[in-house]
């Protein structure tokens, strides 16, 4: 082998390692180990209850501070992540919902999809693959859909989460122990717009007024509460 032709092929190797390291650092697994690896620790040293209401999905539960106040009579796990689509939750099924063995999964997701520009129809079928994997390990346990929420900051993609809520709702009354909590109208001015005050700054995110009222409509679908509040 020439001396020009084995440079050439080195060359080819080191290009082809730095592509696959840079696709590598973009693949879920390195963006959220992190934090899927902090839920981890934090099991070891603090073992996650048994048969509890376990959420898992995006923001909207990552950043609920709130949680425990908000709803003290119910055992509760959370492990929601910051940024996290549909198709994330997937890639750490076995670690951030199959451990816990929840008596309850209540799912909020499906925001950062249709922003990231997903089909209304992506989301129902990652929906059914989550239901798919639930029902493999439990086959009657129920999964609450938390619906897509009208941030005032996101209102330019209100008629795609219309459509998104619309499909996972239509499907949802067809299946048994799926239910659908629906928050869209609740979140609503009487002329149908974006209740401003329900939101941070950002105008995404619910403020504890907005989980106050997410609280009020998903309340009725926990059953009874398994604690005494003191």
């Amino acid at each position: 082998m020439s001396l020009r032709l084995r440079s050439l092929l080195t060359c080819g190797m080191l290009l082809a390692l730095l592509l696959a390291t840079t696709i590598n650092a973009q693949t879920p697994q390195n963006r959220f180990e992190k934090q899927v690896q902090t839920y981890e620790a934090e099991d070891k040293t603090n073992p996650p209850p048994k048969n509890a209401i376990l959420l898992v999905g995006d923001s909207q539960f990552f950043r609920w501070k709130t949680l425990a106040e908000d709803l003290p009579a119910f055992t509760i796990i959370n492990r929601g992540i910051d940024s996290f689509q549909f198709s994330d939750i997937l890639h750490f099924y076995d670690r951030l919902v199959t451990p816990y063995k929840p008596r309850m999964i209540v799912l909020h997701v499906g925001g950062n999809d249709v922003h990231n520009g997903k089909a209304a129809e992506r989301v129902l079928e990652d929906f059914k693959s989550f239901v798919a994997k639930g029902r493999a390990v439990q086959p009657k346990i129920p999964i609450a859909f938390s619906s897509l929420t009208p941030g005032p900051g996101r209102w330019d993609e209100a008629d795609k989460r219309k459509q998104t809520n619309k499909l996972l709702k239509e499907y949802i009354a067809t299946q048994k122990n799926l239910y659908f909590i629906d928050l869209w109208d609740a979140m609503l001015t009487k002329d149908g717009q974006p209740r401003e005050e329900l939101w941070v700054a950002d105008r995404i995110h619910p403020n504890h007024d907005g989980y106050l009222v997410r609280v009020k409509i998903m309340r009725p679908l926990l059953g009874r509460p398994d604690k005494k509040i003191k």
